[in-house]
């Protein structure tokens, strides 16, 4: 095997990514990046804008109808993202919008070939037999399942011998006058974040169709104005319930299919719709994710020694201020989370999360600029993830442990990723606040280890990858879960070696014979999957190098991880080399939606490339042939 890499080559890349990296701010000095635009978002959009006045809107329906048949994919079906394969989800909600376009020229081939798509992979287009299909996807959990029966119901599509509201499963919204905290009781079908489509799609299905129990019926009829005011209540100033078309199109619809077109809820979310549609006639699954990709931006850019000239004091401080800003210090009206968290973006829509949580305070720790309103911020914030860490050790998203359904129970991407928060800052503690943390780091690492799978991966909740069979991204799980393992080694007991070097193995096991990783073994590289699993391993290496012996105890295969490395990098220095810094929709969306971040790519490459010492690891494998120049 030769593997040719120049360190000036390696150095130009790093610069290359780290120009556009820092280009791609903001005016004020954050990162915004640019969510893909989704197909699901805009069918979702496009319908909930006929619902409320067609004609008022005309041009922008037939913009985003024009959108979704030129980004039809070949088959016939839509995927989340222009990149993404068909899926039943999707295309049912596309077949249900071009419903508005029976009266327009232009649409009879797309919606044919959509019909070919649902007959293909749905059975037929019986009512029963779409029901089947998607209720088999989405099985108890009705999320996502009860709002796209409830669209192509409304649309027409559903149409058959019995009654269509009959057959769909109604969603008990009455429940949603209890308090927060019984909620983790009540075994609610939608998770935490989808109680308003809750309250709404409950209320449409109750308006179509009464229960037979009068006293279900009487509740529900009872409780209608007080479940309204709840969502009413929830909506952030600017209409976007988490900042998302669909959810918030889904809201809509619900509304005007009951007669509440003209209610204060669906004029501030059709304004949120008009406000975050595109030019090309499309919206995205969320508005951004600025907090996010904020945090990633500045914990990349703080591999470089030189990261202080990078980021002037000036910018770092701006950046720390910025960060400060966006700390939720409220209780939310959303989740009920108590203040202490961050979101994933700055807009108002937002719900502070422990993932975002994660990645803030590690980049506060790196903006190397600790003041008193740091050390008080990052004590608020932790105590916060104090609160959620669920009985099982792990770490959740939003809430803990409301139910078993995905986004309320432990992760262990997120796990990890709090246990390297938890442990940069432990030290500035204070000393009451010291012990409860470093348990609760026994306890997630205690978790990790009894999640962690029989072929030594991980499994993220937060990334996907749809070229795997079960649509798992067990690089992304296992890289995250190691990166973070890799600062604990020779400092904490409760890391099984065994658990390391089975995920070492497992992640070497996985690399592709063009030295790049997808989300496992022959799955079309990614430079994000390939970023990931370099930027892991060199950690892992890097650290190993301070603890001689540890490594001899670990592991008898750190010369090919390190080969591993540099076959990584030399497949990513090519692709960046030719410009073809492509995102890959490798992340997951609430009800597990497709998307893709231009940024992921340039950031996850820089901070994989800034682990690299070449010299270092060409002097330990003397076999490859290498030069290393000046």
């Amino acid at each position: 095997m030769t593997i040719d890499i120049k360190k000036n080559t390696l150095e130009k890349c790093i610069q290359r990514l780290e120009k556009r990296l820092l280009e791609s701010r903001t005016p004020q000095g954050f990162w915004q990046g640019c969510l893909s635009s989704s197909a699901l978002s805009t069918a979702t959009a496009v319908f909930a804008l006929a619902m409320v006045d067609e004609k008022k809107y005309e041009s922008r329906i037939q913009r985003g109808l024009k959108w979704l048949r030129d980004n039809s994919n070949s088959d016939g079906g839509w995927g989340d993202t222009p990149l993404s394969l068909s899926n039943i989800s999707t295309t049912m909600l596309c077949w249900a919008v071009f419903k508005q376009a029976e009266s327009l020229s232009g649409y009879e081939k797309t919606v044919a070939d959509t019909e070919k798509w649902l007959i293909k992979n749905a059975g037929s287009l019986e009512p029963k037999q779409l029901l089947k299909t998607v209720n088999a996807k989405y099985g108890k959990d009705r999320t996502f399942s009860s709002p796209i029966l409830m669209m192509c119901a409304l649309a027409g599509r559903l149409n058959g011998a019995e009654d269509i509201w009959k057959l769909l499963k109604p969603l008990p919204f009455e429940l949603a006058i209890m308090p927060h905290e019984f909620y983790k009781f009540l075994r609610l079908p939608v998770v935490s974040y989808a109680l308003p489509a809750l309250i709404a799609i409950g209320q449409l299905q109750f308006h179509r169709r009464k229960p037979a129990n009068p006293i279900t019926r009487l509740l529900r009829h009872l409780t209608q104005d007080k479940t309204y005011n709840i969502l009413k209540k929830m909506q952030p100033e600017n209409g976007g319930f988490l900042e998302a078309a669909p959810l918030t199109s889904f809201i809509v619809i619900s509304l005007a299919a009951t007669g509440k077109k003209n209610s204060i809820v669906a004029k501030r979310g059709i304004g949120f719709l008009l406000d975050s549609v595109r030019e090309d006639g499309s919206w995205p699954i969320d508005t951004n994710l600025a907090t996010w990709v904020t945090t990633l931006s500045i914990n990349a850019l703080a591999g470089n020694p030189d990261f202080k000239n990078i980021l002037p004091t000036k910018e770092r401080k701006d950046l720390q201020q910025w960060l400060l800003i966006q700390q939720h210090r409220k209780v939310h009206p959303y989740t009920n989370a108590a203040p202490g968290g961050w979101a994933w973006t700055d807009a108002p829509g937002a719900v502070p999360d422990a993932d975002d949580t994660a990645g803030a305070l590690i980049a506060l720790y790196n903006l190397d600029l600790v003041d008193d309103n740091v050390t008080e911020a990052v004590k608020v914030a932790l105590e916060w993830l104090l609160d959620i860490q669920n009985k099982d050790g792990g770490i959740p998203t939003f809430c803990k442990g409301w139910n078993k359904l995905p986004f309320d129970r432990s992760a262990a991407d997120i796990t990890a990723h709090v246990i390297t928060a938890m442990k940069l800052w432990l030290d500035f503690l204070p000393a009451s606040m010291q012990r409860p943390v470093g348990v609760a780091i026994k306890k997630a690492l205690s978790y990790l280890q009894k999640t962690q799978q029989d072929n030594g991966s991980w499994l993220p909740l937060w990334f996907g990858n749809q070229f795997e069979s079960q649509q798992q991204n067990p690089v992304y799980g296992t890289t995250k879960v190691l990166t973070s393992l890799s600062q604990l080694i020779n400092t904490d007991s409760n890391i099984s070696e065994r658990m390391f070097s089975k995920a070492v193995k497992w992640l070497l096991e996985a690399q592709n014979h063009d030295g790049g990783w997808g989300a496992g073994k022959s799955i079309i590289s990614s430079i994000e999957e390939t970023s990931l699993a370099v930027d892991a391993l060199a950690s892992l290496i890097n650290q190993l190098a301070q603890h001689s012996k540890t490594a001899c105890d670990l592991f008898h295969n750190l010369e090919q991880m390190r080969s591993a490395v540099l076959t990584g990098t030399a497949w990513l220095i090519k692709k960046i080399d030719n410009s073809d810094i492509t995102a890959a929709p490798i992340g997951l969306y609430f009800a597990r939606l497709w998307y893709f971040e231009e940024l992921y790519p340039v950031i996850f490459a820089l901070s994989a490339m800034k682990r690299i010492n070449l010299e270092s690891y060409f002097r330990s494998v003397p076999t490859l042939h290498n030069t290393i120049s000046p």
